[in-house]
């Protein structure tokens, strides 16, 4: 358990990821099982988590937690992701987050201003912005 004297662990670039998607799912206090099937379905098929040891997710999801529940957490838990992941895959980083908020077919408001927030931090250039999310969209679009 952290308290507010220790520090995060740091993490590895394929734990930045997780942490990003863990951070977007509870962005609206809810995590619904969607989105967690969404996130094991992205770490069990994705290349770039090839590698990944899936029981650290426990340990990371506890990280975004105890750190949300700190008053500048998110603050920290961007920096956390950006020590970790190069520049190159923070568009990566952006477009996992959108499918993990498209998800469940809807996108709240509390989930649109956090991947605004991801924007921001990632530098994101606002026309991949919105190729990324159109894709989510198209990919989670239900009949």
């Amino acid at each position: 358990m952290m308290t507010e004297t220790s520090s995060a662990p740091a993490l590895s670039p394929q734990d930045a990821l997780v942490a990003l998607m863990i951070t977007v799912s509870a962005s609206d206090s809810t995590i619904r099982t969607s989105e967690l099937l969404t996130i094991q379905a992205i770490v069990n098929h994705l290349p770039i988590f090839a590698d990944f040891d899936e029981d650290r997710l426990e340990g990371i999801a506890q990280t975004v937690f105890d750190l949300l529940e700190e008053e500048d957490g998110l603050d920290a838990i961007f920096g956390l992701i950006k020590a970790a992941l190069p520049v190159t895959h923070y568009e990566t980083a952006y477009a996992l987050g959108c499918d993990v908020a498209a998800a469940d077919g809807t996108v709240l408001q509390t989930e649109l201003e956090l991947l605004r927030e991801i924007r921001y931090e990632f530098e994101i250039d606002p026309l991949h912005a919105a190729a990324i999310e159109r894709a989510a969209r198209a990919r989670h679009l239900r009949l």
